[in-house]
């Protein structure tokens, strides 16, 4: 007997019709036949079985699903260890992190192996990292020390692997992001073109983006799709616009970009939006500026992110031109690990942490396991776990937007999505979790976690995919492909890191440029969580 555990009723069942039809899969689709003779159980007692049964029982499950009902409806967490096996068959792998890196970065993103991180100069672990750094990853941190690597810890609580580590206020990551862009911008970009080079041909910084006329002034729209051969149009004609500002209640910024005209419409470049956003001033534009680094009134200086964050203003200032300055010398070759934000909001906080490797040319640097490809767990389970609720996701848009999601719940939004295209997959009948997760999706027939209200404890993946590949070459189902530990990822095509996710709903909650939204209430779902991935 072996180390497996699992559920009384299910493993007694699964010997009496397999004893008499010598097939799993056969025995396990006359199983799920009346699965509910086993479900009411569990939660209950389980007991120990041998690894190999336990591995045959999982790859009938995981085969009879995908030949019967489609392999999209077997599932895994990304951390779980079935996951690459799950993936390769075309399966549905869900994911914890956010989907902010493939809105920035491009899709199909990937980032940095954990050897990767050995050889980046400048690291930052950022966001409450400690199931990241206790992983068997932390070598490879610590190697690179030895080679002069520099860490930085940002988040609510110090850490031993750092040579540095900034404390901030649980929920405020976001603000420390905006003002060390706001550095990077002045200091990289305005007062000398460090990465203009970059900027134009690796970021969307040179597009231009339509303006529309509201209350006097205007607000951004849509990206108009083409470049405009350069970064800024300044020095052209100007007009004031109406950014959010989510730290003041209702507020606005009022700030000034430079404007051209294509036709009978009004256009700026998203780096003139982005030095407007970021507070970045510019002699002869009108609107309302901070006056240096040391104001604290207006957003997004480093004092004003003081009085939010609690990390010193001067400290936000050597982070920034730290890492401006490595990214530079090395042609881009520093990293973020991110790690859990307590925040309701923390989709905006991570763009806003992602912005800094765009500026900078580090667009590979972002250290997120699960890959473009993952579904993200929140709109996963709240689609097929949880029922309608009364939340108005309309309350979070911002005072300019047009009521698009004006008394609208998060999952009548998430089943427009999913019709308009978002990758979601049906409910799963098989569910592999590394930790409970509740409430689950219905009518899950086998439940694969360590958890005693799951139906098998995770047998040996290696077993598993054995059992998988022989049982599918006798049901003639196509062999999952799993891709080996540290093996190179497919080529990608080539897509350019976007500053502004042009996208009605990014526009509408007034996140469609990075900015920072303070601690506070939320909702389970955001629609600018469910924008994944965009054509250029």
């Amino acid at each position: 007997m072996g180390g497996s555990q699992v559920n009384q009723a299910l493993v007694r069942l699964y010997f009496e019709v397999r004893d008499g039809l010598r097939d799993p899969v056969a025995a396990w689709a006359k199983l799920t036949g009346n699965s509910e003779l086993y479900r009411h159980a569990r939660g209950g007692r389980r007991v120990p079985l041998d690894d190999g049964t336990a591995a045959e029982l999982t790859a009938a499950a995981i085969v009879h699903t995908a030949a019967e009902h489609g392999p999209d409806r077997v599932a895994a967490l990304s951390t779980s260890p079935l996951a690459g096996l799950v993936g390769g068959l075309g399966g549905a792998v869900l994911t914890e992190q956010p989907i902010a890196p493939e809105q920035v970065l491009g899709r199909g993103f990937r980032g940095p192996r954990a050897e990767d991180w050995a050889r980046a100069p400048y690291v930052l672990l950022w966001g409450e990292n400690n199931r990241t750094v206790r992983t068997p990853d932390t070598p490879w941190v610590i190697a690179g020390r030895y080679k002069g690597q520099k860490v930085v810890a940002i988040g609510p609580h110090p850490t031993r692997l750092s040579d540095e580590t900034l404390v901030v206020r649980p929920g405020t990551d976001g603000a420390l992001a905006m003002a060390m862009g706001h550095v990077l911008l002045k200091e990289f970009f305005l007062d000398r073109p460090a990465f203009a080079g970059h900027a134009m041909d690796r970021t969307d910084l040179p597009f231009l983006v339509r303006l529309r006329e509201h209350g006097g002034a205007f607000v951004a729209g849509g990206l108009l799709g083409r470049a405009s051969g350069r970064l800024s149009l300044y020095g052209a004609e100007a007009v004031e616009v109406l950014l959010p500002r989510f730290d003041d209640g209702p507020g606005v910024l009022r700030r000034g970009v430079p404007v051209a005209r294509e036709g009978d419409q009004l256009v700026t470049t998203v780096f003139d939006l982005l030095l407007a956003v970021y507070g970045v001033a510019r002699g002869g534009l009108p609107g309302s500026w901070p006056s240096g680094y040391d104001d604290r009134h207006e957003p997004y200086t480093p004092a004003w992110q003081e009085a939010q964050t609690g990390v010193a203003a001067s400290r936000a200032l050597k982070i920034a031109r730290e890492l401006g300055v490595t990214a530079e010398k090395t042609g881009g070759r520093c990293v973020i690990v991110p790690g859990w934000l307590e925040t309701a909001h923390a989709d905006t906080a991570y763009r806003a942490m992602l912005a800094l490797l765009a500026l900078t040319g580090c667009g590979d640097g972002w250290a997120q396991p699960g890959g473009g490809s993952a579904i993200p767990l929140v709109p996963y389970l709240c689609l097929h776990a949880c029922g309608e609720d009364a939340s108005d996701v309309g309350a979070l848009s911002w005072r300019h937007g047009e009521g698009l999601f004006e008394r609208r719940t998060a999952r009548s939004v998430l089943l427009e999505a999913v019709r308009d295209g978002l990758p979601m997959a049906p409910a799963p009948r098989v569910l592999a979790i590394p930790r409970p997760i509740y409430p689950l999706p219905p009518q899950v027939e086998l439940l694969i976690g360590p958890d005693d209200g799951c139906d098998l404890a995770p047998p040996d993946v290696r077993l598993v995919a054995d059992a998988v590949a022989r049982l599918a070459l006798d049901h003639h189902l196509e062999q999952p492909y799993v891709q080996q530990p540290h093996a190179e990822p497919p080529p990608q095509e080539e897509d350019r890191m976007r500053l502004l996710v042009d996208h009605a709903w990014m526009h509408e909650y007034g996140e469609a440029l990075p900015t920072y939204r303070p601690p506070g209430p939320g909702l389970p779902v955001k629609p600018t969580q469910l924008v994944r991935s965009l054509t250029p």
